[in-house]
């Protein structure tokens, strides 16, 4: 008998900051308990590392140049099919709860029902950060990315959350009284660990500003960023606006402790699963849709190709699930996948994606390829990544590659590419990449699009106004 589907997906949850990952100090006790009666996937990735072009990509299991959503001005419709049409062509019932991030409720986007969904700004979204060029854009309005405040608190997020979980506790409830229901497909999204960096008392006081070990690779110490990175990180430059070194530390114990309520939060949903009486037929996924830098470098927020920002959690627990971990590579496409088969249905996604549970139940692969690619807010040119095996290849178009060397080097501390001991290695990988896209013609387009979206909104001076300055505001709950 087929089982339901929960699928949890939080936003910018960096793949490190759990306990079953390993993190030193991040305490994610729900997270962890879910991995060890289930898989995690230890080297899962997103296919664009900003909220609206992912989750255009999961809807659909398509990469962002293939849906040519780019950035967050470009927000899913449901005009590509996904695996929420292909669930309700199946008759499964198919419903979400929380955060999307998609153009407007009335759209076809796959969902029966959207419960307190969050969409792009006005159906719009950040129109002024498709302006990527580097003589034409501008930063945004007052304010900073990251939040005005950082410390402890609540926020609009925080309460939204709150919102989320407590109407997925009922919903389970509900759902859990009903006699002979057909097993059904449900979609969480919770905000939490996103800025602004505002998170309850009680989990900011989890992580001691002393107790902090300080970033890698930080500017400060003479680290050099990548000339792309350089140009992307200008935009919008967090680093730079904190008010003191205490609050900097405040940011990172406020993004753990983010961690940490959002297990809570997982936590709840989860116990009321189990109360409901679904939980032994029930397969739960949690992901996120992108990591974050949190300091690294001296960035701050996602948008870049490192690992801290393009890696994401990805943990599969239920019926038939094998345990343990799975070094097999994986991408959030992989997961569209898996949401459409695991009911008997399929999507029209990417090529060479698979389910979870095919590449949980094989021997590691390796030499599996992954992508992902960015063309948004900051981005001067596009940027690809390509991950195979131990290698990790970054290609800026019109700048240098860089090349890491993950199974020596997992922090990504020191850049191969300029060594001629690599160049097959970098040859090879570039290869690769080219037989997913043409990395020249792809960044044509995205700038092309990008460029016809400004006009039909009524060029330069009418897009500047449009869109939030940092963070989606969430509805009223």
């Amino acid at each position: 008998m087929t089982s339901n589907l929960l699928v949890i997906m939080s936003d910018e949850h960096q793949s490190r900051a759990m306990g079953c990952a390993g993190h030193p100090f991040v305490q994610t006790p729900n997270l962890d308990a879910l991995a060890a009666r289930g898989v995690r996937f230890t080297d899962a990735y997103t296919p664009c590392p900003i909220c609206v072009p992912a989750r255009a990509s999961f809807a659909t299991g398509k990469y962002t140049h293939q849906t040519r959503l780019w950035d967050n001005a470009m927000p899913y419709t449901g005009e590509i099919p996904g695996w929420g049409h292909a669930l309700q062509a199946k008759g499964v019932p198919v419903e979400s709860i929380g955060k999307l991030h998609y153009r407007a409720e009335e759209d076809p986007a796959g969902f029966d029902v959207q419960h307190i969904p969050m969409m792009v700004v006005g159906g719009v979204g950040m129109v002024w950060a498709s302006i990527r060029r580097e003589d034409e854009r501008v930063k945004p309005g007052k304010g900073r990315m990251l939040g005005d405040y950082i410390g402890p608190g609540n926020s609009k997020y925080t309460d939204y959350d709150a919102a989320v979980t407590k109407r997925t506790t009922q919903w389970l409830a509900d759902r859990g009284a009903q006699t002979n229901a057909q097993p059904w497909c449900l979609y969480v999204g919770l905000v939490a660990p996103h800025f602004p960096l505002v998170v309850p008392q009680e989990f900011f006081e989890l992580y001691p500003l002393s107790s902090l070990p300080d970033v890698k690779l930080h500017p400060r110490t003479g680290y050099q960023r990548h000339p792309w990175v350089e140009k992307q990180n200008a935009m919008m430059d967090s680093e730079a606006n904190f008010k003191s070194a205490d609050e900097r530390l405040s940011a990172i114990a406020s993004y753990y402790g983010l961690c940490s309520w959002l297990d809570h939060n997982v936590g709840e949903i989860l116990k009321a699963l189990s109360v409901s009486g679904m939980m032994e037929n029930t397969t739960v996924v949690y992901t996120s849709d992108h990591g974050d830098n949190l300091g690294a470098r001296g960035l701050w927020g996602k948008s870049t190709l490192y690992q801290e920002s393009v890696c994401v959690p990805m943990i599969m627990a239920g019926p038939d699930v094998p345990k343990g971990a799975c070094d097999t590579p994986v991408s959030l496409l992989d997961l569209s996948k898996t949401i459409a088969t695991h009911f008997g249905a399929d999507i029209d996604g990417a090529q060479g994606i698979q389910t979870l549970s095919e590449i949980a139940a094989a021997p590691t692969d390796p030499d599996r390829v992954i992508f992902s690619e960015y063309h948004a807010a900051g981005a001067v040119s596009g940027g690809f990544m390509l991950r195979k095996s131990r290698w990790k290849y970054n290609h800026y178009v019109g700048f240098a590659p860089e090349l890491f060397d993950l199974k020596t080097d997992p922090e990504e501390l020191t850049d191969l590419a300029g060594d001629p001991a690599y160049a097959a290695t970098l040859a090879e990988l570039d290869a690769a990449l080219r037989q997913i896209c043409d990395p020249d013609a792809v960044d044509a387009q995205a700038f092309a699009d990008q460029a016809a979206l400004i006009a039909g909104h009524g060029g330069r001076d009418a897009a500047l106004k449009l869109g939030a300055p940092g963070a989606t505001p969430p509805p009223k709950v």
